[in-house]
């Protein structure tokens, strides 16, 4: 099938700057995603790759440049239209981000009850049942998050920030702290999203296994800019010292 390229991405930043104090994170970066697209953002520590997804949700206003969202600048919306354009987008936090005190049906129905209001309980069950199916937990319903292993508490916080049904995940370091295992189970889940959803997903990882499992494009961030982006055969090959320090280790089979 030809590629149509004139369709729009449904992310497109352009010049992003953004410091903190006398702190340069972002110098002049610029990127797209493209519909139902894995975007991988690698990156060493403090090159601003979380700063970049929490200024796509506005969770921090870029200093300089554009967002893009769905054909809407995000850093010139009023409250009102930002919340609209954020019921768009999951954002899956590296620390999962459940709530302790609610169970885990309770955690699935809470992000329903604020956005898709004209549910009734029957269709609200009916949704969590599903979605924990989609993560395969369908058997934890009514566990505290205390009772679960790191892993399930990662899908869990996965089936909630998918239950809304969003157009763009962010993910911020998803495999972070979990076994080999359980973090290639992650992966895996990843592109089952994409496909099941047909959602288009930035995905902040230092896990290469993760990588070479969901990306269909990479971008590498360096002091602030942009380095270098393309695909994963593209990475692996580069004779860039720089590029290769983080594929040194080569996929078992």
């Amino acid at each position: 099938m030809i590629e149509n390229t004139t369709i729009k991405p449904v992310i497109d930043i352009q010049n992003l700057k953004i410091s903190f104090g006398s702190l340069n994170v972002l110098n002049d970066v610029s990127l797209q995603l493209k519909s139902q697209e894995n975007l991988v953002v690698l990156g060493k520590s403090g090159t601003g790759k979380s700063v970049l997804i929490k200024c796509i949700a506005r969770l921090l206003k870029a200093d300089q440049g554009t967002i893009t969202v769905l054909g809407e600048e995000v850093n010139a919306l009023k409250t009102e239209d930002l919340n609209e354009i954020r019921k768009k987008i999951g954002f899956l936090f590296q620390s999962g981000a459940l709530y302790d005190s609610m169970t885990v049906k309770e955690n699935l129905e809470f992000p329903l009850r604020r956005i898709k209001k004209d549910l009734t309980q029957s269709e609200i069950d009916a949704k969590v049942t599903e979605t924990l199916a989609n993560v395969g937990l369908e058997d934890v319903l009514n566990k505290m998050p205390s009772e679960l292993s790191g892993g399930m508490r990662k899908r869990i916080s996965l089936a909630r920030t998918i239950i809304v049904d969003p157009e763009i995940m962010l993910y911020d370091e998803p495999t972070t702290g979990l076994d080999p295992i359980t973090a290639e189970e992650i992966s895996e889940l990843i592109n089952d999203i994409q496909k099941k959803y047909k959602t288009a997903s930035i995905i902040i990882t230092h896990d290469m296994e993760c990588v070479r499992t969901v990306a269909d494009r990479i971008i590498m961030l360096k002091d602030g800019d942009v380095y270098k982006e393309g695909s994963l055969l593209e990475f692996e090959n580069s004779t860039d010292s720089y590029v290769s320090s983080f594929f040194k280790t080569k996929k078992i089979q």
